[in-house]
């Protein structure tokens, strides 16, 4: 191409991600595993504790993906650069494993696509940030209610809410419930600002004039599209290739209610780790038996 392409153009991911293509055949090369969203990219691959060649593959893949990126005129933003530990036994430490020149970026809880992951999959720290932030654009919209028609408002409460507690909010599945429980409030106070509601007023029959699902049922909506794109290839194939019919092993009268298998894990931590495998097909069999 002779020129560039403007920002937010349609073109834009396309290319970009063209250009990038290189990079995927260093890092199979070396095999690390690897997902990448436009110039986001998360590798990883299994480590021992206290083996310093555990990360000898790692070190040697990022020496020549600074190498392929300085050929091709980008820059390894290394102030952006986040190394987490994930274990059997929960929340883990840099000290767990030999991280060598790595452990200067070694954090307890990282960002991916602004979403907050800890090493236990808690999601305290994400939620604590929703919150906040959520609070915090509730009382500068409160500032502006007087100025806007009620239509009005409501279009900009739509903006910020519920929108902001839907992103990723998938992975809340399974999380305590007493956090799930701070985003209910921020989504109360949401309605009884655009309705105008006290706060001795009971909330629900608010949210269900609204037509507003509350949090908890939110996220079993987000799990039930993801489920069914999935089983109609409508989802990416890496979704839909870890779901698989449940086929009983003598004659069951659910074996015709199109339930999923339950995949075995050994520790809470692979459960909340592994949502998708773990909670979906549960969710799926309480919806087949409840219909």
């Amino acid at each position: 191409m002779t020129y560039g392409v403007l920002q937010g153009s349609i073109l834009g991911p396309l290319l970009f991600s063209l250009y990038l293509l290189p990079l995927g055949s260093i890092l199979r090369k070396h095999g690390i595993s690897f997902h990448c969203y436009a110039d986001d990219c998360q590798i990883y691959l299994p480590m021992k504790q206290k083996n310093i060649y555990s990360i000898k593959h790692l070190l040697a893949c990022l020496g020549d993906i600074k190498a392929w990126l300085a050929l091709n005129f980008l820059n390894f933003y290394e102030n952006k650069t986040e190394v987490i530990v994930f274990g059997p036994s929960g929340s883990c430490e840099s000290s767990s494993v030999d991280l060598g020149p790595l452990e200067v970026y070694f954090k307890p809880v990282i960002t991916d696509l602004g979403f907050k992951v800890d090493s236990d999959f808690k999601l305290d720290s994400q939620i604590r940030a929703m919150v906040k932030s959520s609070f915090y654009h509730l009382r500068r919209l409160a500032s502006v209610k007087s100025f806007l028609s009620r239509q009005n408002f409501e279009t900009v409460i739509h903006a910020f809410f519920p929108t902001q507690l839907d992103y990723c909010n998938a992975l809340y599945l399974g999380v305590n419930q007493s956090l799930l429980s701070r985003l209910q409030l921020v989504q109360n106070a949401a309605a009884r600002l655009l309705t105008g509601t006290r706060k001795r007023e009971h909330v629900t029959p608010v949210l269900a004039s609204l037509h507003w699902l509350p949090v908890y049922f939110r996220i079993h909506f987000k799990i039930l599209m993801f489920v069914f794109k999935s089983l109609h290839n409508l989802a990416p194939a890496y979704l839909s290739e870890l779901l698989h019919p449940y086929i009983p092993y003598r004659s069951l009268r659910s074996a015709d209610q199109l339930l999923l298998e339950v995949p075995r894990s050994r520790t809470g931590l692979s459960q909340r780790g592994q949502g998708f495998l773990c909670h979906w097909p549960k969710v799926m069999e309480q919806l087949a038996f409840a219909g």
